[in-house]
């Protein structure tokens, strides 16, 4: 386990394995660093991959509103490696990535954004974050996380209903919940921030999936036309999860990016 204490005095833990050009991976929602290990096992024999477990979701802290301590904590752990970062992030990690690159450019090399849910216009949850947020307080988190799931991240409402009696059966991933909606209150909160992003001077790779929800692939649409040279890629068969079902190909995405960048 890697220890880093990040501006605020927080300590900011992560997994770091193997050696070579250093990788910081920031996770999607529901989340922890456990879910990219698999894509980790095809990146260590050649470079230092780090996993950063993300403060939304860790339950020995009361995160702050906002995604500024978690911007801080991605830059922190790139400034304790000793030299400029490849960085991933995924889904609403995605968004802290794009805001850490803004922040402090200097830190790293480049990113691989897999889909983050960026505001474009509308609000990401608006009103459905609202409702989901009203069903957590009335102690119901089952139908909290079926209003995400289908309102939110757009799953059809067959799948939405399933994955939310299962996400509320497990402990592990229920008491996750709160943390969820509000990370999606906090991109809400950050707003349409595509103007800003035009200021990016790094590096970045947009990842999708070809069969993710269709406004994920708008959203990447939406960065590609404002990031300078932004760079696309798509895994036609595959969605929003393709680090657990497809790591080794996340990974060889991840590493051919990483091998131009790091020369």
């Amino acid at each position: 386990m890697l220890i880093i204490t990040s501006t605020d005095g927080t300590i900011v833990r992560a997994v770091a394995e193997g050696s070579g050009p250093p990788i910081v991976v920031l996770h999607a929602g529901m989340n922890d660093e456990t879910a990219w290990r698999r894509v980790a096992t095809h990146l260590t024999a050649r470079f230092r991959v780090v996993r950063v477990r993300r403060r939304r979701y860790r339950m020995d802290l009361d995160p702050p509103p906002g995604l500024a301590a978690e911007t801080a904590d991605a830059v922190a752990v790139a400034r304790a490696l000793g030299r400029p970062v490849l960085l991933v992030g995924h889904s609403s990690g995605g968004v802290v990535a794009l805001e850490a690159l803004l922040v402090a450019p200097d830190a790293f090399v480049g990113a691989v954004l897999y889909e983050p849910p960026v505001v474009v216009g509308a609000p990401l949850g608006g009103d459905a974050n609202v409702r989901a947020q009203a069903a957590l307080a009335s102690g119901r988190p089952r139908r909290a996380i079926q209003i995400f799931l289908r309102d939110v991240v757009r799953l059809p409402r067959v799948l939405a209903w399933l994955s939310a009696v299962l996400v509320a059966a497990l402990p592990s991933w229920r008491r996750l919940i709160p943390r969820q909606l509000d990370d999606n209150a906090a991109i809400d909160a950050l707003g349409d921030r595509r103007s800003a992003y035009t200021a990016i001077s790094r590096p970045v790779l947009l990842l999708g999936g070809g069969r993710s929800p269709q406004h994920l692939a708008e959203r990447l649409s939406a960065l590609a036309e404002v990031i300078p040279g932004a760079e696309r890629v798509s895994l036609r068969d595959q969605g929003h999860g393709a680090n657990l079902r497809a790591p080794a190909r996340v990974a060889a995405v991840v590493a051919a990016f990483a091998d131009r960048l790091f020369v």
